[in-house]
Formats: C-alpha cells, sequence, structure tokens
C-alpha cells in the first residue's frame, strides 16, 4: 500500500469508525454467531493474488461487525468498561502510524519520556505521593504476574542469580481473597509458587479481605516453617467491587515483612476523584499497583499501569543488558526493557497522553461521577420492588441483583436467573454477564460504557423487569 492509498483509505476507515460510534445505538449490543460461523465465511486458504481493499472493507461490515459484541455500545452492561475514547484511537493510530519501538531509550527517546510523563500526569491524578514510579504494561494480568516474581525474589535476596526457587529450603506462601482476580491465582502458579502454597483468606459480609484471618494465616504457616511472601489486595473486586481495608492489610504485610501488591485495575480511576480516595485508604503502604486506564478512564486496550515505590526490586528482576543494546545514555535514563517481561514495547502511552489532554481532569471526572449516580439509581429502583434484591454494597459502577420469585429456590433459582439474563443478551438490546456469589447465581450491571446515558440504565431496568414478568416458573 503506497502513502496515497493510505490516505484514500485510512479516510475511509476513519469515516466508518465515526459512523460506527454514532448509529452503535441502533445495533444489537450482543454477537448473535453461532460458533463457527464466521470462520465459516471465509476462504480456508490465504489469497495468492492481492485483494482490493475496498472487499477488506466490504468484509467488515459483513462478516466481522455481525460477530462482534459491542462493548462501547450504551447498553453494554457487561463484564467491566472497557472504554475506547476516539481521541484514544487516534492515539493508538498515531502509535502504529510511527511504527517504532522503545528496546531502549535511544531507540524512541519520545516513547519513553512521554511514558514518564503520562504515568506520572496519572499518578497526580489518582493522589499518589512522587514516592512512586511506573511502566505501561499490557494487561493487569502480567502486571501482577511481575509484581509477584517481583515479591519472590525479594523474599529470596534475588534467588534467581543463584539456584532460583528450586534451591530454596522452605516453601513461599502467597495470600490472596476468594474474591480476587482469577489473574492472581494464574501470576501465582507461572510464578512458580504451587498451588500448595496460595492461602485464600477470609473474606467479611462485604465480601473484603479480613486483616485478622490474614494475620492468622500467616502465623499458621510460620509454625510449619513455610516462609510468607507476598499479599495481594484488591480494590474493587471483579464480581462485586469489593473493597479490601489496604490500611490494615498493610499492616500486617508490613509486620511480617510481605510484599503488597493492590490490584486495582478497574476501580483505580475512581481514584481520579478525591471523594473516593477513602476507598485505598493506607494505598501508601503498598509495594505496587496496577491500574489499568484501558478500563473505566477511557484509554483504548491495552494500557495497563504498574507502579511501584522502589524500582529497584523491579530493575534487579526485569534488567536485560546485552551488548547490541548498550548505549552512551544508559546512565542518564529509564530503559522500560528493564521494567517488564518483554524487550520490544510499542508506543501505548500516546493513547492515554491523548485522552488526558483532550478530556482534560475535569470531563473525565464528570463521567466516572455520572457512572456512580447511574449505579446509585439503579441500586435504589431495584431495592424499592417486590421480589428484587441488591445482593451487595454498591460503592462504585456496578450492581449485583437478582430476582427472587417466591416458589424458586437453590438450582431452580439458579437456572431461572441464567435464563432469563441469557434471554436479555440474546435479543441484542443489552448485555449482562451473570456470576457466582455466595454459592448462587446472581447478575452483575456494570455501568460504565462512555456512551451510556441515565436513560440508558432506566431502559435496562425496564427490559430486566419485563423479562422476569414474561418468565415461566
Amino acid at each position: 500500500m503506497t502513502p496515497e492509498e493510505f490516505r484514500k483509505y485510512g479516510h475511509a476507515m476513519v469515516d466508518w469508525i465515526a459512523d460506527y460510534r454514532t448509529r452503535l445505538e441502533s445495533l444489537p449490543v450482543m454477537a448473535k454467531t453461532e460458533p463457527g460461523e464466521i470462520r465459516a465465511l471465509l476462504p480456508a486458504s490465504p489469497p495468492e493474488q492481492p485483494e482490493s481493499f475496498d472487499s477488506i472493507l466490504k468484509d467488515v461490515d459483513d462478516v466481522i461487525l455481525p460477530g462482534l459484541s459491542l462493548w462501547q455500545h450504551p447498553r453494554f452492561f457487561g463484564y467491566f468498561p472497557a472504554n475506547s475514547s476516539l481521541a484514544s484511537v487516534l492515539g493508538d493510530l498515531l502509535s502504529a502510524g510511527f511504527g517504532v519501538l522503545g528496546l531502549a531509550w535511544q531507540s524512541s527517546p519520545a516513547l519513553t519520556e512521554i511514558e514518564e510523563v503520562a504515568i506520572d500526569w496519572l499518578r497526580q491524578m489518582v493522589g499518589l505521593s512522587p514516592a512512586w514510579s511506573g511502566v505501561i504494561q499490557d494487561t493487569a494480568s502480567t502486571s501482577t504476574l511481575v509484581a509477584l516474581l517481583s515479591a519472590r525474589e525479594r523474599t529470596t535476596n534475588y534467588g534467581l542469580v543463584r539456584g532460583g526457587l528450586q534451591a530454596e529450603d522452605r516453601p513461599l506462601v502467597i495470600y490472596v481473597s476468594a474474591h480476587s482476580h482469577s489473574s492472581v491465582d494464574k501470576a501465582a502458579l507461572l510464578a512458580g509458587f504451587g498451588r500448595d502454597n496460595i492461602r485464600v483468606v477470609e473474606h467479611d459480609s462485604d465480601y473484603a479481605m479480613n486483616p485478622a484471618a490474614l494475620e492468622r494465616e500467616i502465623q499458621k504457616d510460620l509454625a510449619a516453617g513455610r516462609v510468607p511472601c507476598a499479599v495481594v489486595s484488591t480494590t474493587g473486586t471483579t464480581t462485586t467491587t469489593a473493597i479490601d481495608p489496604v490500611r490494615a492489610i498493610g499492616e500486617v504485610a508490613a509486620r511480617h515483612g510481605l510484599w503488597l501488591h493492590v490490584d486495582a485495575a478497574m476501580a483505580g480511576s475512581a481514584m481520579i476523584l478525591p471523594e473516593c480516595r477513602d476507598l485505598w485508604d493506607g494505598i501508601e503502604t503498598a509495594d505496587s499497583i496496577v491500574l489499568n486506564p484501558h478500563k473505566w478512564l477511557g484509554t483504548t486496550f491495552d494500557c495497563s499501569v504498574y507502579l511501584v515505590r522502589d524500582p529497584q526490586h523491579l530493575i534487579r528482576v526485569m534488567s536485560t543488558n546485552p551488548s547490541y543494546l548498550q548505549t552512551a545514555a544508559d546512565g542518564q535514563v529509564k530503559n522500560f526493557r528493564d521494567w517488564g517481561l518483554p524487550l520490544g514495547r510499542r508506543f501505548r502511552a500516546l493513547k492515554l497522553w491523548f485522552l488526558i489532554r483532550e478530556q482534560g481532569v475535569v470531563g473525565l471526572q464528570r463521567r466516572l461521577r455520572r457512572d456512580i449516580a447511574n449505579a446509585q439509581w439503579l441500586a435504589a429502583q431495584v431495592a424499592l420492588v417486590l421480589g428484587w434484591k441488591v445482593l451487595a454494597a454498591v460503592p462504585l459502577q456496578t450492581v449485583c441483583l437478582r430476582y427472587e420469585p417466591q416458589s424458586l429456590t437453590g438450582e431452580s433459582l439458579d437456572q431461572f436467573t441464567r435464563a432469563w439474563v441469557e434471554r436479555l443478551n440474546r435479543s441484542g438490546f443489552a448485555y449482562l454477564t451473570p456470576a457466582i456469589l455466595d454459592g448462587r447465581w446472581m447478575v452483575r450491571v456494570s455501568i460504565g460504557a462512555e456512551a451510556t446515558e441515565r436513560h440508558h440504565v432506566e431502559q435496562l431496568w425496564t427490559a430486566m423487569q419485563a423479562e422476569v414478568s414474561s418468565a415461566e416458573f
């Protein structure tokens, strides 16, 4: 493709995206395709000869779009907000257009220094002290893995330069909550701790980790000759957005020399609101934090910010310095290849930098406050109607609810809940994700798509009531 052809089709693609965002509300939220249906529409072998770009764009309309569940739709209430602000989209496009890599500072100085600036802006926005510095990873899964690798090495006095974890006399233990994200268990396993050395700490009635229970688990492991290594606390759990008491957990971690990692992947965005910062009171006691601007804040996926108080614990684990990457500037700059798993890094910071500049802190705060208010409104409506129940506190933008007919209990209620949600999703009108809480299926309403206004939440509430009213039970 020549630059002139790129100009022609680039304009066409930008127009397509703009039109798509304009007409989103008229499209079904969830894809109605069956497994294998999309693949069956495509050739089994690659084309021998070049195809026109017009034919590729036609397949975008005819094949790809019908097979997408639309996360930017104003009635998308599933999983978590994954906003892709159009300013951020342009930043991602420019990053791809530049086609540069950050192997070292010298390989693209602006790539590193824009990332430093964007991360420090975000640090200030969420109220963290200047003691914190950070790096952009791809997802919270990677950030949590990096945190547990760093914890492992600090605890073993950097055993990786000797015999590694296999040479340790005693097993290292990780402490998590039953409401921790699944990526925490995955990271612990990939970091070599082993499932037998992951402790699930009791939670309280609000689904938050119990610090006293954490202390008891640590004492049991110490008595058994094991080595407590790290605790993962969560600000805004996936299922209910429960808030672990960071300060109390931090005190336990400090008393025993444990690494404290705080998973604030989705809820971390709320910390740009001063009124929400009490939710992670004690955050300065942590060793590392992950927050994902590619969720509620509005940055195009993928953009996970991993923050540390002492980057040397990160650099000593991740550093790589072959001769072909060494430059005269190395002692004066950050080489972000030493701050994470990959060597090559793309210019992710542009999309965050574009977003913050185009929206401003005030604009971002306004949108998040709107979403929190909409969640409070929905929770209040649910609580007023016989048979409907709000099942957990609503500190942020997620409402956990269930409709409970008097005639249904146990597995019958579970089947009823999953059935009406599936019907609503299949209708294409809205999208919700069910989940298990206290052993029973319930429904999560995650409010936060960029286009979602109060009337969309009102439409959802009407649709949910209609769905359960029409069911047979």
